[in-house]
């Protein structure tokens, strides 16, 4: 289990030589991830989403609050936390270099993973993502939809427990998103917990379980798709969401 309690970052900004203010990406951020779930983190760009991954993920630091990840702190656990987890940020990039093959070979290495093992997992995963076509050309030579799934397969090679996926879908073609979502959908059977950031609000209503709707680094609304579309008396999360802000857009 994630559990998240009181979560702020915050950023300084100059606003003269001698003069800096506090600007809040994430405030006082508090929920829980369960095994065999799809958390939703749902708002528009800008909103916080990704910086609370990369907390989540421990890639950053948070200003205060805590997290514990099966009762564990980054603080005191983070090599063994980490191990556990797959992360999967908007903006990483790829050895453009290396076939997917062999970036998956130097993963598998950097986790510590027999080489036999190994072989059978990326023949097994490279099935499931509908890779195999391309397993062994140069990653500069793929689509958008193919380097994602190339992404996704990376993360998840060491058979972690927690997913942290931002923005996995973006921008991709229809059979890409397709393979990402049933693979995330498969996962949750296998009770994987899975964090899944996205702005397109029809997806998560799909996949999520629960979704925490974020409003200039605050939640503002956390619970089931279908009860938050009964509650607002909307018909789907995306006019749910403009309900509950007043309509407002500056973002």
């Amino acid at each position: 289990m994630i559990e998240v309690e009181k979560i702020s970052k915050i950023f300084k900004k100059n606003i003269n030589k001698k003069e800096t203010i506090d600007l809040y990406a994430d405030k006082d951020i508090s929920f829980t991830a369960k095994e065999g779930e799809i958390l939703g983190i749902l708002g528009p760009n800008g909103a916080g989403k990704t910086t609370l991954l990369r907390i989540l993920a421990g890639i950053m630091t948070e200003s205060s609050g805590t997290i514990k990840i099966d009762g564990k702190t980054y603080q005191k656990n983070d090599t063994e936390i980490k191990r556990n987890i797959a992360f999967l940020s908007g903006n990483t990039k790829l050895y453009k270099d290396l076939s997917p093959y062999e970036l998956f070979e130097m993963c598998l290495e950097y986790y510590k993973i027999d080489k036999k093992d190994g072989t059978e997992i990326i023949a097994k995963l490279a099935k499931e993502f509908a890779i195999e076509s391309f397993l062994h050309q140069r990653i500069n030579t793929l689509s958008t939809g193919q380097l994602q799934r190339v992404n996704i397969m990376r993360c998840i090679l060491h058979n972690p427990k927690y997913y942290i996926f931002d923005e996995a879908t973006s921008g991709l073609d229809i059979i890409s998103s397709k393979v990402i979502l049933d693979f995330i959908k498969k996962e949750k059977k296998n009770n994987k917990c899975i964090i899944y950031s996205t702005h397109y609000m029809e997806e998560a209503e799909n996949i999520c379980d629960r979704v925490i709707l974020i409003h200039k680094g605050q939640i503002i609304k956390e619970g089931r798709p279908k009860d938050i579309i009964k509650e607002t008396k909307t018909t789907n999360l995306r006019d749910a969401f403009f309900k509950i802000i007043g309509g407002e857009i500056d973002e």
